[in-house]
């Protein structure tokens, strides 16, 4: 992290300040930027709730959110400095009822001195987007501000847009922060350096060259205490229209002009607008055994917990090949994963053989828990006869280079306290893919049932046939 800027001095205020997500990533993020010396030199950080708290209790509850789930340890120095820093203000934040943050804010200002900026993270669920925005304009906040929206942004195209339309009378643009956090991911922004910086693999990055891709997001866990989000969003809001949607316009994109965030949102954008929409003969819906039965969840609930895709960008580069999306809960292993794969040789002298069961050379990226790349390719068993076996290529980010592996959030806070937009998503884009899942909200194809633990329901590997999914292969075979 040593190359990442120092921030102007700012006041941070964090809505949903007690919630799961500050307390597993929010707040463990900024200790450990504070940790290596990223924050502002002169910062305040500022929580809200509804509940009831004092500034003692958010300290103890931002100390054992840092003791828990940040990846360094704690030091007692560098958090009594941090801690000094935290306040807290009880109250719903929304137009007529503003004062309480305003004056923290405020005052928070005038004890810092001089020019400072302010970050707002809505780290709430979604229907506290609207008030929270037109809170912070009624305030006279909006002023020298960046706020940071947390996914997803609406939940189909007329409620992005009422929405976006909201923030828009608030905000510039330039202030927007759209965060996913998928983006902040080492290997996700490294696709740029495999693809663009190396002549061994830009040439084949082709439907010439490439047969299918597939971006899998398996997870372990269930929907924990996360049953009333879950129930309105299901995994297609969750995690297609998001985080896949995203890593795919990654992976899709044409040679930015440059590396700025104009550049690269412009391409990234393109790719989604070369989107073919989603049908329900292109989805397989699911939802794991015992999924009703978790509190929170309506006894006759329609939410899919899995869901597989089949996407088409039609664009001179893809062309033809198919792109496969599949995440869920309750799966056999979690895991994130992009996998291309390659088509045979025009002329194949081996095509006699017998083959690993995935069959095609492929190229991984690993988005975690483990970042990486790895090149799978069939070599020659040794022995006196002619035999064919898979043989593996790894690369792995932990360790490498000399220097820590940067946590997703640390990065894209870091990104939003400098102003930096390169990875944080864009208005036009996230309006062209809810029109991507318009026809699959609208008219979703029937649920199919299956096994926590197991590879989500078999309807998902119809629908990738006479092609395999690399999970559970890859487990299988090693």
């Amino acid at each position: 992290m040593k190359h990442l800027r120092i921030p102007e001095d700012h006041v941070i205020t964090v809505f949903g300040a007690n919630g799961d997500l500050a307390r597993r990533k929010l707040l463990p993020a900024l200790y450990h930027l504070a940790a290596e010396g990223l924050m502002p030199e002169r910062y305040a950080i500022i929580g809200n709730s509804r509940s009831e708290m004092d500034v003692e209790g958010f300290r103890a509850f931002a100390r054992d959110a840092v003791d828990d789930f940040c990846r360094c340890s704690r030091s007692e120095n560098v958090w009594n400095d941090f801690a000094r820093r935290l306040s807290y203000v009880s109250c719903e934040f929304q137009p007529g009822n503003t004062d309480a943050v305003d004056d923290a804010v405020r005052k928070a200002e005038a004890e810092l001195g001089g020019e400072v900026r302010r970050l707002f993270y809505l780290a709430v669920p979604p229907p506290a987007f609207s008030p929270i925005t037109r809170g912070i304009g009624s305030a006279g906040l909006a002023e020298q501000a960046r706020v940071v929206y947390e996914k997803p942004y609406g939940t189909d195209v007329d409620s992005f847009r009422v929405l976006d339309q909201l923030v828009h009378e608030v905000l510039d643009e330039s202030q927007v922060y759209r965060i996913d956090h998928f983006l902040g991911k080492e290997t996700v922004q490294n696709i740029l350096a495999l693809r663009f910086a190396n002549g061994m693999f830009e040439p084949v990055w082709n439907r010439d060259y490439i047969d299918h891709v597939q971006i899998d997001v398996p997870e372990a866990i269930g929907i924990g205490t996360r049953a009333g989000f879950y129930e309105r969003a299901g995994a297609l809001k969750d995690m297609v229209v998001t985080h896949l949607f995203q890593v795919l316009s990654f992976i899709a994109m044409e040679a930015p002009g440059s590396l700025d965030a104009k550049a690269l949102i412009n391409e990234k954008v393109r790719v989604m607008q070369a989107m073919v929409p989603l049908t329900a003969n292109d989805v397989v819906r699911g939802q794991y055994d015992g999924y009703l039965e978790a509190e929170g969840v309506a006894p006759e609930s329609g939410t899919e917990t899995f869901i597989a895709a089949r996407l088409l960008i039609e664009n001179s580069r893809w062309s033809g090949v198919p792109f496969y999306l599949r995440t869920g809960k309750r799966m056999a292993e979690g895991r994130s994963s992009v996998v291309l794969a390659f088509r045979a040789p025009r002329h194949d002298i081996f095509d006699r053989l017998p083959r690993d069961a995935f069959e095609h050379d492929h190229l991984t990226l690993e988005l975690g828990p483990n970042e990486g790349i790895s090149v799978s390719f069939l070599a020659k068993v040794p022995g006196p006869t002619i035999e064919l076996g898979p043989a593996h290529m790894t690369f792995r980010y932990e360790g490498s280079f000399g220097s820590e592996l940067i946590e997703a959030y640390e990065r894209l806070i870091h990104d939003a306290l400098v102003g930096d937009r390169t990875l944080f998503t864009r208005g036009d884009g996230i309006e062209r893919t809810w029109q991507v899942v318009g026809d699959v909200i609208a008219k979703p194809p029937p649920l199919n049932r299956y096994a926590p633990g197991s590879w989500g329901p078999k309807e998902a590997d119809e629908l990738i046939a006479p092609r395999r999914w690399h999970f559970p292969a890859v487990h299988e075979h090693g």
